[in-house]
């Protein structure tokens, strides 16, 4: 299994004129690329979640990490090599707007590994701070 550490990687599967892994009806290159490449930052906690779900699909730890809360991130991150994400849902979302410093994401992310299809649940927690939205942890399962 090879794994990188804290490398950004694009799987060839996602190129610039590819759709967005992230769901919404732009290209990666018009989309969430402009978030990992610095050119924009995420308006709301949901398009950052979008952009991080995005970032995993491309392999791009230096942007999870970047846009991950100083108080919870780890010192690095390693991506499943084998790992391919095939889609996400948003299930709902509070706060996290423009007018807001902090916001939720409920969300479903799907994904292959070795063949064998799964998902992952998650409710997030975002702030904003320096008016940057940053993704600060999971909220506990009910």
């Amino acid at each position: 299994m090879s794994k990188q550490k804290n490398k950004s990687r694009r799987p060839a599967a996602v190129t610039p004129a590819s759709p967005c892994p992230c769901g919404r009806a732009e290209t990666y290159r018009d989309c969430c690329a402009a978030f990992h490449e610095g050119r924009a930052t995420a308006p709301t906690a949901e398009r950052l979640m979008r952009s991080r779900y995005s970032a995993f699909a491309v392999g791009d730890t230096g942007y999870l990490l970047r846009t991950w809360h100083p108080t919870t991130r780890p010192a690095g991150l390693d991506l499943e090599a084998a790992q391919r994400w095939t889609g996400l849902d948003i299930l709902g979302t509070t706060g996290g707007s423009a007018f807001h410093t902090e916001g939720t994401v409920e969300f479903r992310a799907h994904y292959s590994l070795h063949g064998h299809a799964d998902s992952q649940y998650e409710h997030s927690r975002f702030v904003r701070e320096g008016g940057q939205w940053l993704y600060l942890d999971a909220l506990p399962s009910a």
